[in-house]
């Protein structure tokens, strides 16, 4: 089975095909164009520009993914998202599905997406599955060489706590089994990821600030420092499973103000840096493993652009081990914790193979769809 992806979310065009055989995947294309530096200068993404990009973008993506997949090569006319083949026959490529990311996310941006598919499948008389972004960045950690489907080897990870991090979501999911799903808490104002880009532009660091805060961290030596910054872990303790990283945003703006000319200090930056990541990081791990230990899950599954910072992953794994030994814990690789076609590819296989939802003839954009 072949399966054409479609990914336009937010601020990245992507388009993929995965061929699964017996249970096993191969990435046939992974194409993705990037907005980021577009968008630098407004300090995060505009949602209308986003539009018009992915417009122009899809496109050619999709010509740029078709034809590393080793189909024949794809013309388009200009303005729309028909196309021609250029080989001495009318067929499409041997395409069997098509998936798309109807939602959450940037309203303008998920049409884009969602019509272009829509009008693919006119075209090339296939179904199209609609595939919940959430539950792809979940799913991504499954799109692994040494994973081997059906289903029933899903026994041995679910139930599971799903934690979705990223600059629009911060989600403690409790996962029953795939597809069988309850949100247990989630950001009650900014996303981790959100709180990284704001904290990263107060300091002058530029976007996308999850990165930019993780490389300053990194040079960060605390013996280089006599004063050492100190914020606050919102909600950290609280007995429920949301999160709060405003407060968090608000403290770094004004501890900032209040140190002036010291606030400019490279050595000064990467301390703050560091301690704005360790207090994400403690409180992402906190709630996670409450959660874990709360419902007695037996595996801990990450997902979303925030969960490829590094000082994360490494000690979300120490903390896992020492505490919950146990416990399986699933983290993509970084190349896919930050959006792309293939996790909506591998969702919508195993939604297919699930049979629910029925591959639909034509979809709709939900720009706040929630998982379950």
């Amino acid at each position: 089975m072949k399966i054409l992806a479609i990914e336009t979310s937010c601020d990245d065009t992507a388009v993929a095909v995965l061929e699964i055989t017996r249970g096993r995947f191969k990435i046939l294309s992974n194409i993705i164009s990037s907005q980021v530096k577009l968008h630098a200068k407004y300090g995060g993404v505009y949602p209308m520009l986003a539009k018009r990009e992915h417009q122009r973008n899809l496109p050619i993506v999709l010509n740029k993914a078709l034809r590393r997949a080793g189909f024949v090569n794809i013309k388009y006319q200009k303005g729309t998202s028909s196309f021609y083949e250029t080989a001495n026959t009318k067929k499409g490529p041997n395409i069997d599905l098509i998936a798309v990311t109807v939602g959450p996310g940037l309203e303008p941006c998920l049409w884009v997406g969602v019509n272009f598919a829509n009008e693919l499948a006119k075209k090339l008389n296939l179904p199209i599955i609609p595939i919940n972004h959430v539950e792809a960045h979940l799913v991504a950690n499954f799109v692994r060489s040494n994973f081997q489907f059906p289903i029933s080897n899903f026994q041995k990870i679910f139930p599971a706590i799903g934690l979705v991090v990223s600059g629009g979501h911060t989600q403690l999911i409790l996962m029953k089994n795939f597809g069988e799903y309850k949100i247990l808490g989630e950001t009650r104002d900014d996303a981790a990821g959100e709180c990284f880009d704001k904290t990263a532009r107060i300091l002058g660091l530029g976007y996308p600030g999850g990165p930019a805060i993780a490389a300053e961290a990194a040079r960060h030596k605390p013996k280089a420092i006599s004063y050492k910054p100190s914020l606050p872990r919102p909600m950290i303790y609280h007995k429920n499973y949301d999160f709060s990283f405003s407060g968090l945003k608000t403290a770094v703006l004004y501890k900032v103000k209040g140190e002036g000319l010291k606030a400019k200090d490279k050595k000064y930056i990467q301390a703050m840096c560091w301690e704005i990541q360790q207090a994400i990081i403690d409180v992402l791990i906190y709630k996670t493993l409450k959660a874990a230990n709360d419902f007695k899950v037996k595996s801990i599954i990450l997902g979303g652009g925030v969960a490829a910072n590094k000082e994360l992953r490494k000690q979300f794994a120490e903390k896992i081990k020492k505490e919950i030994p146990d416990s399986l814990f699933l983290i993509p690789d970084s190349k896919f914790c930050t959006d792309n076609a293939v996790m909506i590819a591998a969702a919508a296989y195993l939604h297919f193979l699930e049979k629910k939802p029925k591959a639909k003839k034509e979809m709709k954009a939900e720009a706040n769809l929630e998982i379950g």
